[in-house]
């Protein structure tokens, strides 16, 4: 049995990945109480249909701090046990949650006539601690569309082999702010910046003029081969503790040149090593 639990703040697209787990032929339940899930999980085990071999648990706030608190130790007696079991997290900034509930004029589980949005958004973080602490994949949806989630969840998710290592490089710009689910974050600002030269400045770190661009500085070569000295230390780490994900951000200025090109070179080298290697540009989706 493959068990999923996906929680995360209101707004964050908790039910997107859901619909996207059912569409890839999972058993999905939304909203169960954080009480129910054990009786729940011990009617599947035993249930010989071939129904729940594939089941995802939608969890939120709307369960009390003592529920919640529990959830960590009840996944470590579900592995112990031999289901293979993992917590997805979602979440975004507090702006974009704001806009979110704006835009569809939805009511904030935990938001009262004495309580703001502002508020209820930040008491759901403190009370979603315990699942955040513990979660196997954090997933930032600030900068995702409902579609680009869906792919995130098809392709770290469900194409993801049992026991295998999930590894995603993603650029960013730091003018956006940092990506709230790297494991890893790498500074490439102190690289040559293509985007001073005009006739690269509209191009990004896949464009040819600029991978030359970046190849004829050897310190571009010099961080590149840093940053695998270190991840090659430690992701046998993250595979020896059973980690199922790990996220490596790689950041420049504006997130379109030199973070790009660092990501794609990553994603190629380790692409021939791992199974599930994948690359993400927040700034160029």
């Amino acid at each position: 049995m493959r068990l999923i639990i996906v929680s995360g703040l209101s707004g964050s697209g908790k039910s997107v990945a859901l619909h996207m787990l059912e569409d890839l032929d999972f058993y999905c339940i939304d909203n169960i109480p954080a009480a129910l899930l054990k009786p729940f999980i011990s009617h599947t085990v035993r249930n010989p249909e071939p129904d729940y071999a594939r089941t995802a648990i939608g969890l939120d706030a709307r369960n009390r701090p003592g529920e919640i608190a529990s959830v960590p130790a009840l996944m470590q007696e579900l592995r112990r046990s031999g289901i293979a079991c993992e917590i997805l997290f979602l979440h975004a900034d507090d702006d974009a949650i704001l806009n979110r509930f704006g835009e569809t004029r939805r009511k904030h589980p935990l938001a009262r006539d004495d309580v703001s949005l502002r508020e209820a958004i930040a008491a759901e973080r403190r009370l979603l601690e315990p699942i955040t602490d513990t979660a196997d994949l954090v997933v930032d949806t600030t900068r995702m569309s409902v579609h680009q989630l869906r792919d995130l969840v098809r392709k770290r998710i469900e194409q993801r082999q049992e026991g295998r290592l999930s590894i995603m490089f993603e650029s960013f710009g730091y003018k956006h702010g940092l990506p709230g689910d790297a494991d890893f974050v790498f500074d490439a600002r102190t690289l040559p910046n293509p985007y001073w030269e005009p006739t690269l400045r509209d191009l990004t770190g896949r464009d040819p003029q600029v991978v030359q661009f970046l190849q004829s500085h050897p310190a571009v070569e010099t961080l590149l081969a840093e940053i695998i000295l270190f991840l090659q230390a430690r992701i046998p780490h993250y595979e020896l503790s059973n980690r199922g994900y790990l996220t490596v951000a790689i950041g420049c200025t504006g997130g379109q040149h030199r973070s790009v090109y660092l990501v794609e070179r990553l994603n190629a080298h380790f692409g021939g090593i791992y199974p599930h290697v994948m690359a993400r540009h927040n700034a160029l989706t």
